[in-house]
């Protein structure tokens, strides 16, 4: 790995766009104090917001890659090879070009796998063979509870939102003016402070594209004195 000289270390993390609630401070912070213990200089941190299988979105890893096969960098730490590497055959092709580039990998969180040593590429292999399974366990499992949902008669997805929108203050006055004509939806939605989307799914139960009926629109007397006033 070394070609005489010091050697040049990068730290790479990956975060899927999934959870958007992930950090990559959590993997950058022990990966940097891994480092700092190391008899080399860091050349770069490289981040990507991307699923693994986002080759594009990845474009940090691209990067990273072009420096090692330009040899400028002898080492790559990454938190657990699966940020790294969507497949076995993947990782097996990867682990070819960095080694032809005189480069090497290690994982944090698996600290038997060193490709610079013989037992350590073998342990990486095995590894990254080992997440694959668990990775295709682990969809099958949610393709499994997904389909006993549906089985059960159970809705999927993001919850409506047009319950919250029936509930605003405003919502019988501007339902009254669409009515009449007096606003289109794009200046209704606005006022009641939600996307024309949420607007138009609140809408749905109505005839005519959305547009309500004069009788479904007509409030009793108690219903327009809880009315807020202001024009809608």
């Amino acid at each position: 790995m070394e070609r005489g000289g010091v050697v040049k270390i990068a730290i790479y993390a990956r975060v899927s766009t999934v959870d958007k609630d992930q950090n990559p401070e959590t993997q950058l912070r022990p990966l940097r104090e891994h480092v700092r213990g190391l008899d080399g200089e860091v050349v770069g941190e490289f981040v990507d917001h991307a699923s693994a299988d986002d080759l594009r979105g990845r474009r940090e890893w691209r990067r990273l890659l072009e420096l090692a096969m330009r040899r400028r960098v002898d080492l790559i730490v990454v938190w657990k090879l699966d940020r790294a590497f969507r497949s076995v055959a993947d990782g097996a092709t990867t682990l070819q070009t960095l080694r032809s580039s005189g480069c090497g990998i290690r994982s944090l969180q698996e600290p038997w796998i060193d490709t610079t040593t013989a037992i350590g590429e073998a342990m990486y292999h095995i590894t990254l063979a080992w997440a694959q399974l668990e990775k295709k366990q682990l969809t099958e499992r949610v393709r499994a509870g997904l389909e006993r949902a549906r089985a059960e008669g159970k809705r999927l997805g993001r919850p409506s939102r047009a319950k919250g929108v029936t509930e605003h203050p405003l919502w019988p006055k501007v339902l009254q003016a669409l009515a009449a004509g007096h606003l289109n939806r794009a200046v209704a939605a606005k006022k009641l402070g939600v996307r024309k989307a949420a607007l138009i799914a609140a809408l749905q139960p109505f005839p005519k594209g959305g547009r309500p009926s004069a009788a479904s629109t007509q409030l009793p007397k108690e219903a327009r004195r809880n009315v807020p006033e202001g024009d809608p």
